[in-house]
């Protein structure tokens, strides 16, 4: 029957992805970066930061673009060229993203701009539709190609986020570019820069990008070109170097760090299957010692239930804090991604039976006695003071296999880098919780260097934390059932489910 087709059509097919992903090793000693198992390369970068909220990485990302010679590349999931990098400022100091690039176009004479958007985002991201359908005037440059990728299994997504300028830079992370994604640190909950065409204000949203140059900036373009070929059939040459688009007054936060990349692809046509971003989760997972720190946008995956739930049983297991979307969008996103969350919630809050588990929303006061939510659009983990991963990457069934992703990782070698990832780490939370990242720390030193303890000292404030409330009720009996063909682990033709199965 059809209906016993499709189980086992969602058995094989999770059975097939995750056997795909590498098992986790809970290590001693050794590094987490296995490249060939767990990253597709390691690559030096020779300044690497990471950017904080939407504000951030667009400022430095348009000085970036001024400061391109040959070459722009944009790979993403939207792109809107209405959208200004810098709406803090006049628009006579900074024009909308799609002028921009015209502009610079014909200031430079040996610059190339190639924009690659995922083609559903004409009918489910939130830019607009009809400059990416039938163009618009910024767009009618002969140096100048924006193309939909369509090479993607139905339902995929392809949903890496990339600008690399010159061959020399690469950006990496959470964001498009597109509407609804600028935000300061503040995130107050009425700011009016952060405005929709409509006049209204979008919610507050917080994200992370990350900016590296050297060879790991060649290695993600190499990652990008390879996906432009896969989407428009064109094969790019590499700029010659000599260039530096690196900001102008950016402080790097990394220096000589070694830059892993982890790639998530469907086998799909001629693409070759990739599921380095989900071991890569795994294994940085199950090397934790003393604390783990993770951003989501979504925390559904079962696998990350599985490795998260042996961590909290061990007595000599690792903290383990969560700061997460709360509200969902639309009924399909509340009974896939918000029913699931919480189901993983409370199984991980029963088998924390040392009181290591703390998982939040961050909250924003909004002046009339309330408060509004912010939305964590971030894909962050961070191992103790040795691992830092930012990526597209959602800790969801999708990411394992489905969509396309994209990761960068920093595994530490020296002890500054240690400092460095706990120092992010800790301004990370000190935003989250409205306090400096000074008293962060000392609220750390203070209570022996627990991150919980130290988030609950801190967290009295009408902007912070708040807990899900699956931490502590039981819950409705949802079953899961059902929200797999929404949230699958790789791709399935639909046709196949009448072909009649071999005995």
């Amino acid at each position: 029957m059809i209906v016993a087709d499709v189980q086992l059509l969602k058995q094989a097919t999770s059975r097939q992805a995750l056997d795909r992903v590498p098992a986790a090793v809970t290590r001693t000693t050794g590094p987490i970066l296995r490249p060939g198992q767990n990253c597709w390369r390691v690559a030096q970068a020779d300044r690497a930061s990471v950017l904080i909220d939407g504000a951030a990485y667009f400022a430095n990302l348009e000085a970036a673009l001024r400061n391109a010679r040959r070459s722009i590349l944009i790979v993403g999931w939207d792109f809107d060229g209405s959208i200004r990098l810098r709406p803090d400022v006049g628009i006579e100091e900074s024009q909308p993203l799609g002028p921009l690039l015209r502009s610079l176009l014909e200031e430079r004479p040996d610059l190339e701009v190639r924009i690659l958007v995922w083609s559903v985002a004409v009918v489910h991201a939130p830019g607009a539709p009809g400059p990416l359908i039938f163009g618009a005037d910024w767009q009618n440059h002969p140096r100048l190609q924006l193309k939909l990728d369509t090479h993607h299994p139905l339902y995929a997504a392809h949903h890496q986020k990339i600008v690399c300028i010159d061959d020399s830079l690469a950006f990496i992370g959470g964001m498009d570019l597109t509407v609804e994604r600028w935000d300061t640190c503040r995130h107050a909950c009425d700011d009016p820069i952060r405005l929709k065409d409509d006049g209204t204000i979008y919610e507050p949203v917080h994200d992370l990008q990350m900016v590296v140059d050297g060879e790991a900036a060649h290695a993600i373009a190499e990652v990008a070109y390879g996906r432009w070929k896969l989407g428009t059939g064109e094969e790019l040459v590499p700029a010659p170097n000599g260039t530096d688009p690196w900001p102008d007054g950016l402080v790097p936060d990394f220096r000589h760090a070694p830059i892993a990349i982890a790639r998530t692809y469907p086998a799909w046509g001629e693409q070759p299957a990739a599921n380095e971003a989900a071991a890569l989760t795994l294994d940085a997972l199950s090397a934790a010692r003393e604390t783990i720190y993770i951003e989501a946008q979504y925390m559904t995956a079962p696998y990350v239930g599985d490795v998260l739930e042996r961590r909290l049983a061990d007595p000599d297991g690792p903290e383990v804090v969560v700061v997460q979307t709360h509200e969902s969008h639309g009924w399909a996103e509340e009974l896939v991604m918000g029913t699931n969350r919480d189901r993983l919630i409370r199984r991980l809050r029963q088998c924390d039976r040392h009181g290591r588990l703390r998982v939040y929303y961050p909250v924003i006061p909004n002046g009339k006695g309330g408060e509004c939510q912010v939305l964590i659009h971030s894909k962050l983990i961070i191992v103790d003071d040795v691992f830092v991963r930012i990526g597209s990457s959602n800790l969801n069934n999708r990411s394992i296999g489905l969509d396309s992703e994209c990761d960068a990782a920093i595994e530490a070698t020296t002890e500054e880098m240690r400092r460095t990832i706990v120092a992010l780490r800790n301004r990370l939370l000190a935003e989250h919780l409205d306090v400096s990242p000074e008293a962060f720390d000392s609220a750390l030193d203070a209570n022996d260097g627990s991150v919980i303890a130290a988030v609950e000292q801190l967290n009295t404030g009408i902007r912070g934390l708040r807990a899900f409330q699956a931490m502590t009720d039981d819950g409705p009996a949802v079953p899961a059932t059902g929200t797999g063909l929404l949230d699958p682990l790789e791709p399935f033709e639909p046709l196949s489910l009448f072909k009649r199965r071999k005995e």
